[in-house]
């Protein structure tokens, strides 16, 4: 936690040097002309696009140096856990939880092979770090055997992909949370905070949003369609209301509509980003509130 603390530190004095207003410096260039005379040239800097500014501070490389070490001391954790339990560790609360964290992590890592998203790393990291301590003070309990309906193969499958697809809607959720203040930027309804201008169009973070969530609906269908045949072996029957069933399949169904309005109805802008950060509440929902203040036959939560 203390490594991913001062990433976090990091990459907000990142977002603070992005806020700061900066000199029009001009790169100059001389081009000479058919008649032997020079034309003088003048490209300021951030007309360059996202993709092509440079690759940011050293802190800003520190940071993400940091949180590739957190992510590595985190993933060493959670297999210790694992080891000593003798079992895959996601059994409960805690273990979901260090779990989580460290995929969300990961995911985050992962996805700048695919795109700059170190603006999101104080997000991210910040978000991890909330997760980790409430873990560790509330949810913190010894190693135990696991009850008979969590002594599946299913374990294994149905939680993990879970919890993937927990990550890519964390990440969408950044994204959409940046898209709405972005897009009020470019409405002109505000000027800050400043370190929006550095950052993509909100088109742009709109459409990472949706191909990440894309990923992570297809991975909450699978923990769907898995959770009912778990059921089925467990108790005897695939669908029984239980609460976390519900919650489960409420959330599929906000990001259903989700996926089904931007395609189909035009919902785009603010109205599909809002959308994307509901169905990502339900998820936190589900696994901070439901498991802990509603009983049922999900009630695993080793507390």
């Amino acid at each position: 936690m203390a490594v991913y603390a001062i990433a976090f530190v990091l990459f907000t004095l990142d977002l603070a040097r992005r806020s700061s207003p900066a000199p029009a410096v001009a790169a100059s260039e001389t081009v000479t002309s058919a008649r032997g005379g020079t034309k003088l040239l003048e490209r300021l800097a951030t007309d360059a696009p996202a993709d092509a500014q440079p690759k940011g501070p050293r802190y800003l490389r520190a940071a993400m140096a940091l949180t590739l070490l957190g992510w590595v001391l985190h993933v060493a954790g959670v297999a210790l856990r694992g080891a000593a339990a003798g079992r895959v560790p996601w059994a409960n609360m805690f273990e979901f939880s260090i779990t989580a964290g460290a995929v969300i992590i990961g995911v985050f890592l992962a996805a700048q092979f695919w795109q700059d998203l170190r603006f999101l790393g104080a997000f991210i990291t910040g978000f991890v770090l909330i997760v980790l301590g409430i873990a560790t003070l509330n949810f913190y309990v010894d190693v135990v055997p696991l009850p008979p309906p969590l002594q599946s193969a299913w374990l294994v499958i149905h939680v993990f992909v879970a919890i993937l697809g927990t990550s890519f809607f964390a990440l969408g959720a950044g994204l959409s949370a940046v898209q709405l203040l972005q897009g009020r930027r470019e409405d002109g309804l505000t000027t800050r905070p400043r370190f929006l201008e550095t950052l993509p169009a909100a088109d742009r973070l709109e459409n990472l949003a949706y191909r990440v969530i894309v990923v992570g609906f297809v991975f909450w269908t699978f923990t769907l369609i898995a959770g009912a045949i778990w059921a089925e072996h467990a108790w005897g029957r695939y669908w029984g209301f239980d609460t976390k069933e519900v919650w489960t399949f409420i959330i599929w169904t906000i990001f259903a509509g989700y996926i089904h309005a931007r395609a189909t109805l035009g919902w785009r802008g603010s109205r599909s980003a809002w959308l994307a950060i509901i169905g990502f509440s339900a998820v936190l929902f589900n696994f901070g509130i439901v498991n802990v203040f509603f009983k049922g036959l999900h009630a695993y939560s080793g507390l």
